[in-house]
């Protein structure tokens, strides 16, 4: 048997990655297992330079092909011709969901996985979100408080190189920033109104992993808003640009790609996880990799699936699966809900170059002050924010014909200002995914079912973000007002959390405060499967807080020889 690796990570993204890096500058042998493709930084970004003329249909894409083969992934706002390469083939990679729960599972099978095609906005949560179970009685208490991940945070974002403004808010809590990007005139005229009309609301510029100056030897970045396709500069915090040559800079690293991971090998003599079974992706072989830690990174429905396939006569229902909540509680972000109208004047002020982020209001809902407004809703929601000139393909649908059209559209269009709202979600129960007990996919992997709906509470959320976003446009003085709603379902956010939940007991948890298997001792999930809420601003900075912590714990829990 070939000797086995000190730890093995499956995945390769956001929370895979910097498993690696950590594990392989602790000074552990690890094995990194990607489901996908290998992707060499730079060299395979194979649309990064391309101009419009060079893209078969100009960058608008094929239709019928996206209807065909991407019905899912091409609903993305990073999704296009330009960059579906990075976004798998849904009908090649099915699951299954009711036609009246619609789910939209965003993917990206490749080595660096989503953290090529993610928003990059990252927030520190705090302990208005780590109590928030405890206090409104809705799923169960987290483990740990913001004092314990804090010092996580300082860490990688000192690595990442997050570009940000301090606030002084205790709900939204300051990080280690380089220097922000800038608001846009307009910005700044909704953000005086905003901050004049209500008290302790506040408009900022959006806290993004893009670099606003060179940083650990990337960067900076170029400001040119196609992070999506891939940015040879390491302009944008990716596996593929950071975490991943910072392991292989140590000589420990072992990366395999096209080898999907079917279950976690478990030996019952030694209670503990033994290895992983893979399949590989081209010629369908099975084989298996044994390693003393395992470092679960799928993503949220990725471990799930994985988790649930694996099964033994210790754990019939799934590995570590003695509370029952494994593939429970899943959560998404509502969004696509808001307003959007006219800033006026500004006619002599045009946009100066580019910006890869928007503009963000904190949650001002439910934060526990005096006096505050009483809403028929628990939790909150920060609003996503952002504006611009119309050009000339306004003219589109405007009335005008010939010379007279053109020459009207020769000048940009008035100043615009949208909000977005992205709202919590609950954890229920109810929420889950399990396995199709007939249909596999063509791996003969059991696909996934997913069941997950919003809640009352959910689109209670979503009502307030749409007459509080018009609100405060009007306030701003904004004109031709109208607020928006497209029902996105879950998982349009791309921020699915839960399936395997941290928690204090056993009894109701599938992972302890270190992200440790409560019944399997050398198992960690650090991926969205690990949340036991989803809070209402963005998860990635905190999955890598978490990683970056279980592993910390790990390997001395591993030299301590507890593991």
């Amino acid at each position: 048997m070939i000797e086995p690796y000190d730890a093995i990570v499956v995945g390769s993204g956001i929370t895979g990655g910097w498993a690696a890096k950590e594990l392989c500058e602790k000074g552990l042998r690890t094995l990194v297992l990607e489901r996908g493709r290998h992707v060499e930084h730079g060299k395979d970004y194979v649309t990064e330079w391309w101009q419009p003329w060079q893209l078969a249909h100009r960058g608008r894409g094929e239709e019928r092909l996206y209807e065909r083969d991407y019905p899912i992934q091409s609903k993305n706002y990073a999704f296009g011709e330009a960059t579906r390469h990075f976004f798998v083939n849904d009908r090649e990679h099915p699951y299954v969901t009711p036609d009246a729960k619609p789910f939209r599972w965003i993917r990206g099978y490749q080595l660096g996985g989503r953290s090529l095609i993610w928003g990059r906005a990252c927030w520190r949560w705090s302990d208005l979100d780590f109590t928030a179970n405890l206090r409104d009685g809705h799923g169960v208490d987290w483990p740990i408080r913001y004092k314990d991940l804090a010092p996580w945070y300082d860490y990688v974002e000192r690595f990442v190189g997050v570009s940000g403004e301090r606030l002084g808010l205790g709900h939204l809590p300051d990080g280690e920033f380089l220097p922000p990007w800038d608001l846009t005139c307009a910005e700044r005229i909704v953000q005086r109104g905003i901050e004049r009309a209500f008290r302790g609301r506040h408009l900022t510029i959006t806290r993004v992993a893009n670099l606003t100056r060179a940083h650990n030897g990337r960067g900076p970045c170029q400001a040119r808003n196609q992070c999506a396709r891939g940015c040879s500069f390491g302009g944008y915090f990716s596996s593929l640009s950071a975490t991943l040559p910072a392991a292989r800079n140590t000589g420990r690293l072992t990366l395999v790609t096209d080898a999907i991971v079917h279950s976690v090998i478990y030996d019952e003599r030694t209670d503990r996880a033994a290895g992983v079974r893979v399949i590989d992706a081209h010629t369908k072989a099975a084989r298996e990799y044994f390693g003393r830690l395992i470092f679960l990174c799928a993503s949220t429905l990725g471990t799930a699936q994985i988790l649930l396939s694996s099964r033994s006569a210790r754990f019939p229902t799934g590995l570590a699966n003695s509370s029952g909540e494994l593939g429970h509680n899943l959560m998404d972000h509502i969004s696509k809900a808001g307003a959007h109208g006219t800033v006026p004047g500004l006619e002599d002020k045009y946009v100066y170059g580019r910006r890869p982020t928007g503009s963000y209001i904190p949650r001002f809902r439910n934060l526990g002050t005096p006096g505050e407004a009483k809403v028929g809703f628990l939790r909150g929601y920060g609003i996503q924010a952002g504006s611009g000139r119309q050009g000339w393909g306004r003219g589109a649908d405007a009335p005008g014909l010939g010379v007279e059209l053109k020459q009207r559209l020769r000048g940009p269009g008035p100043w615009g200002m949208t909000l977005q709202g992205y709202g919590e979600c609950l954890p229920r129960h109810e929420n889950y995914v399990d396995l199709d007990p007939e249909r596999t996919d063509q791996w003969g992997i059991p696909l996934p079912r997913v069941h997950c709906a919003w809640s009352e509470n959910e689109r209670a959320i979503r009502e307030d973000v749409k007459a509080q976003s018009a609100e405060m446009l009007e306030a701003a003085g904004c004109t031709s007002v109208e607020t928006y709603d497209e029902d996105g379902p879950p998982g349009f956010s791309v921020h699915e959390m839960g399936t395997a939940r941290m928690g204090r007991d056993p009894r109701t948890s599938v992972l302890n405060a270190h992200n440790q298997s409560h019944d399997v001792p050398n198992l960690f999930v650090t991926d969205g499967a690990c949340m036991a809420s989803s809070s209402c601003v963005n998860p990635s900075l905190t999955y890598m807080a978490l990683t970056a912590r279980a592993v910390d714990f790990a390997v001395s829990e591993l030299r301590r020889r507890n593991l």
